[in-house]
């Protein structure tokens, strides 16, 4: 006899240690599955409307771990927006759009920032959602150089790499940089400094059929992923009947002659007298000082900024960390790549270490790069890493060698130890490397 009872409320996967899947697999590109429950995302489909039927739902732009983001029609005001949908455990009160209505009322905030056009809640059957609507914009620094063939295939060994033009990136680095000086001159850190959340300006798209921008409910053309079934086969109240594949706006501007960056998400920023009890930056992004001692400040956006100046150059991470069953075994991988490429830590931060002797012998020199130590019977591992100026060469770079020496002692010079001893945006910004906009 079938089962016709309705299925129980789910929790959060990750607040659960007993967790089961609900769900079939789907392996498209999109928000995982299971975080639609009471407090998770909230079921978007194409052709919703929100606000008293005020913005129409025409197509997906983006996902992260707190929100979803859809291109909408303002039926209103005959325009476009960008609406972002936050997760409802954390839609409360909080300093997001306190600071983006603070950002927006000052004279450069619009040139910086994505402005904040509109706000409301919306209760689903998740929770209640706090939607914030802004300006469209055009695709991450992330994902656009995936994503447009003038980009592609610039030859680094032992792979291939994708990475912009020199020109391109030197610029989408000093514009972020300069956003960056706004926000700290302006009291605020942003707390998430990376590539997905620095995008790209379009042209005005309000006059654009929706026709052309609306995304189709095609499974076969990787526009939405397979049906959303659950493992027991019921009827799901929380989660929507498919999952759209993000697609950025990417071709009403030609990003190859000229373009504009601006910072997004402030769900993670916060004011520099009042910073939150953790960050949210990006693992191969943080502090020394945060990864051994949970301190943090704003300095940590220039940390932030020179990986950022590494990576967005060379095509490759200056910290590759990737995901550890463990905190402390990705900690440990972030710790051993920082002295591998940037030197010995300071004492006062080594002495935090607590598992430091798994991989340095007392005198502190390195003696094994295996996670969590030598086995017992086996040999220790040792590999050759690159100091950060070696890495930098051999990305092979078409840039002169003092164009090369001045981004090396850039990068040294911001990814210095002591808090203190980091130069501010400001200051980074009247560097030689910035100084000149870059021949293109």
């Amino acid at each position: 006899m079938c089962n016709t009872s309705p299925p129980p409320t789910p929790s959060a996967p990750r607040a659960s240690g007993s967790f089961k899947r609900r769900f079939k697999g789907i392996t498209s590109p999109c928000e995982w599955v299971e975080e639609y429950h009471p407090g998770g995302y909230h079921p978007v489909v194409l052709g919703d409307v929100f606000h008293n039927g005020q913005y129409k739902v025409i197509r997906k732009l983006g996902e992260g771990s707190f929100s979803t983001v859809w291109l909408a029609r303002d039926l209103r005001n005959n325009k476009y927006v960008a609406m972002k949908v936050a997760v409802s455990e954390v839609s409360e009160p909080s300093n997001e759009t306190v600071i983006l209505r603070l950002l927006g009322q000052a004279s450069e905030g619009p040139k910086y920032i994505t402005q904040l056009l509109d706000e409301f809640n919306h209760e689903g059957p998740n929770g209640v959602h706090t939607c914030l609507l802004f300006e469209p914009m055009g695709p991450t620094v992330n994902t656009m150089v995936e994503e447009l063939p003038p980009f592609r295939g610039h030859p680094y060994l032992p792979g291939v790499i994708k990475r912009y033009p020199y020109w391109m990136a030197k610029g989408i680095l000093k514009q972020s940089l300069q956003a960056l000086v706004f926000l700290h001159e302006n009291g605020i850190a942003h707390g998430d400094f990376q590539p997905g959340n620095m995008l790209f300006t379009l042209r005005n798209i309000d006059s654009t059929p929706e026709n052309e921008l609306r995304q189709k409910e095609d499974v076969q053309a990787r526009l939405i992923s397979p049906p959303v079934e659950r493992l027991d086969g019921k009827q799901d109240r929380w989660a929507p009947p498919y999952l759209c594949i993000a697609q950025p706006l990417v071709y009403p501007t030609d990003y190859a002659q000229d373009f504009a960056i601006k910072l997004s998400d402030m769900g993670g920023a916060y004011f520099v007298k009042e910073p939150p009890a953790k960050p949210i930056t990006p693992a191969g992004l943080r502090t020394p000082e945060y990864v051994l001692t949970g301190a943090f400040d704003y300095t940590m956006d220039i940390w932030s900024f020179g990986c950022l100046l590494f990576e967005l150059l060379t095509g490759r991470p200056l910290f590759c960390i990737p995901w550890y069953p463990t905190q402390t075994e990705q900690d440990d991988e972030h710790l051993r790549l920082m002295t591998a490429r940037l030197g010995p830590l300071p004492g006062n931060l080594y002495q935090h270490w607590k598992t430091s002797s798994f991989y340095f012998t007392p005198e502190r020199k390195l003696y094994n790069c295996q996670l969590g130590g030598v086995p017992e019977g086996e040999e220790p591992l040792m590999l050759e890493e690159p100091t950060m100026e070696e890495a930098f060469d051999q990305a092979g770079l078409d840039i002169d060698e003092e164009e090369a020496r001045k981004v090396k002692a850039l990068v040294r010079r911001i990814l210095h130890y002591t808090p203190s001893k980091r130069p501010s945006a400001a200051e980074v910004l009247r560097d030689p490397c910035f100084l000149k906009d870059e021949a293109r």
